[in-house]
């Protein structure tokens, strides 16, 4: 008999023929994920956060006009629309994060980051307070102007930082209970071209990995959450030696003890292992395996570590892996048909 687990969300592009937002039980044994509901009224639901509480499912809508939206979890497999979408002031939002009572959205077509204020119960209030980032870098054709990709909350609960493909560097937001809105903090550059896209933490909180789109690396940075300050230490690529093929990678996922990074690679279709030394300073590349599809958007582990989930926008497929614990290395072990999909979260 099929044990029962927890539930998964998934996000999707409605415009490629993706459902919106699925809710999948999670097979406590095996990990498997099975769909059981379906919400399509948001459009391009691309990427999803919960409160810390777990009571509302927050969502981007990656559109031209740009919104993000708030589902209730009172039926955690029934989610609710708490209100309309409300507007974020920013094109294209990719990217979804809850810090500070506060939600915000990286904007990847206007190169901003958003902060709506969360209401009691959960939903969104407006307008929202409106970040502009700028610059640009050398690669004319992705690199015209700045692009938020990603923002992700520091785990002291402090900060807020955001990786810019457009300007090579990561910006950084202070989170002030006491005034009562986050504030501009500060940049880090990053090497030209690089193309940060998104970022993970170590454990510990005293590393970030930024994961480069254009150039198929990863930047190990030291953080300091007292200061907020980041400073790069190295890159380390993502791809074996000799391999050269066009490749974007998407997302990094550090292991919970800290001893591995994963990431998912667009273009070599793959999932690479790197080994973390006991520093958080070094990084090696172990192994690559293909992620059981096309275009892998959104690479998840699953709470409890034992498993890795690669959302395949372009095959239309979550596939999962199981994660061997001596050599981090993941064995493809099932998957499921989802159109479009873009991310996972566990609830």
């Amino acid at each position: 008999m099929r044990q029962r687990g927890r539930l998964a969300y998934i996000g999707s592009f409605t415009e490629a023929g993706g459902h919106g937002l699925t809710v999948a039980e999670v097979d406590g044994e095996t990990g498997a994920l099975t769909p059981v509901h379906t919400i399509g009224e948001l459009a391009n639901p691309s990427f999803l956060a919960l409160s810390p509480d777990g009571d509302v499912l927050y969502a981007v809508s990656e559109t031209d006009e740009g919104a993000a939206a708030a589902f209730s979890l009172a039926d955690p497999a029934r989610p609710r629309l708490l209100g309309p979408p409300v507007p974020v002031h920013g094109r294209g939002p990719t990217h979804v994060a809850y810090a500070g009572g506060h939600l915000f959205t990286a904007n990847y077509g206007s190169g901003s980051v958003s902060v709506l204020p969360v209401l009691p119960g959960g939903g969104l209030g407006a307008p929202p307070v409106v970040f502009p980032h700028h610059g640009k870098g050398p690669v004319a054709d992705r690199q015209d102007g700045p692009h938020a990709h990603a923002v992700v909350p520091d785990p002291s609960g402090r900060w807020v930082l955001s990786a810019d493909l457009g300007t090579d560097s990561v910006w950084s937001y202070a989170l002030s209970p006491a005034a009562g809105a986050p504030r501009a903090h500060g940049q880090t550059p990053l090497r030209p071209g690089s193309g940060p896209r998104h970022l993970a933490f170590h454990p510990r909180g005293d590393r970030a990995y930024v994961l480069n789109e254009l150039e198929s690396t990863v930047t190990v940075c030291r953080w300091d959450a007292e200061a907020g300050v980041l400073e790069t230490v190295g890159e380390t690529r993502v791809l074996p030696a000799g391999v050269e093929q066009a490749n974007y990678p998407s997302e990094p996922v550090v292991s919970a003890d800290g001893r591995f990074l994963w990431a998912a690679n667009r273009g070599h279709d793959s999932i690479a292992t790197l080994a973390l030394d006991a520093s958080g300073d070094n990084l090696e590349l172990r192994n690559t395996v293909k992620c059981g599809g096309s275009w892998p958007r959104d690479l998840t582990a699953h709470p409890d570590g034992r498993m890795l989930y690669a959302a395949n926008e372009r095959s239309g497929d979550v596939t999962w892996f199981a994660v061997d614990a001596e050599t981090g290395i993941p064995r493809r072990a099932g998957s499921v048909a989802m159109p479009a999909a873009s991310c996972v979260v566990f609830a």
